[in-house]
């Protein structure tokens, strides 16, 4: 189990990482407000053989802590890949075995947790992360593609070749043999969303925008 400061600056308390650290080996928590399935819990002693106990340190290869304020805790419990957010309001993690008592409320906010308990049931129950319970994102393809435009035009790379660089150049050929400006179009719609989303859009993705 790891603890350390927070920085919530851009939305994440973050602990300190080397630059050059690999994003799945990084260890970054998003507060609340920016990630929707952050579950809140009240985190009290469990008695003695409870069946219903969580036990940080049968969990503690995957979790991470950070002091939040006015005594609350928050935590991630992550492989690199997956990751599940739990921000404890109030008791703590770091007192041996306690008791989860879930705050939940509405319908709306309601739905965006169902996911995240049962991914946290489910890593209780068999002590690995489920890979059925975190499907892959069908947006990651396009959010790659942005990104690679991003670095082309901080680059200087000119649109043309961002183009062929993306898609060929046989397609190119073909688009301008239809007399056609579709693939232009796309990277510069895709060089705008890279600009939106480096001047702090990049929150929206995990609600669901861009």
């Amino acid at each position: 189990m790891t603890c350390a400061g927070r920085s919530p600056a851009h939305g994440g308390y973050t602990f300190a990482e080397h630059p050059e650290v690999m994003a799945s080996g990084a260890n970054l928590i998003w507060c609340a407000r920016i990630d929707p399935g952050a579950l809140e819990v009240e985190a009290y002693p469990a008695a003695a053989g409870d069946i219903d106990a969580f036990d940080p340190v049968g969990l503690e290869r995957w979790l991470s802590l950070v002091p939040g304020e006015r005594g609350q805790e928050h935590a991630v419990l992550s492989d690199g890949l997956r990751r599940i957010r739990l921000d404890v309001i109030a008791g703590s993690l770091t007192r041996g075995p306690v008791l989860l008592h879930y705050r939940l409320a509405g319908t709306a906010s309601l739905r965006p947790r169902m996911l995240p308990l049962r991914r946290l049931l489910a890593l209780c129950t068999h002590r690995r992360f489920v890979q059925s319970l975190f499907p892959p994102d069908p947006r990651v393809e396009r959010w790659i593609e942005t990104l690679r435009v991003h670095d082309a035009v901080a680059d200087g790379a000119s649109i043309s070749e961002i183009v062929e660089v993306l898609f060929g150049t046989e397609r190119v050929r073909q688009d301008e043999a239809r007399g056609s400006d579709s693939l232009k179009s796309r990277v510069r719609r895709m060089a705008r969303d890279a600009r939106s989303l480096a001047a702090g859009g990049y929150r929206l993705l995990m609600r669901g925008g861009l």
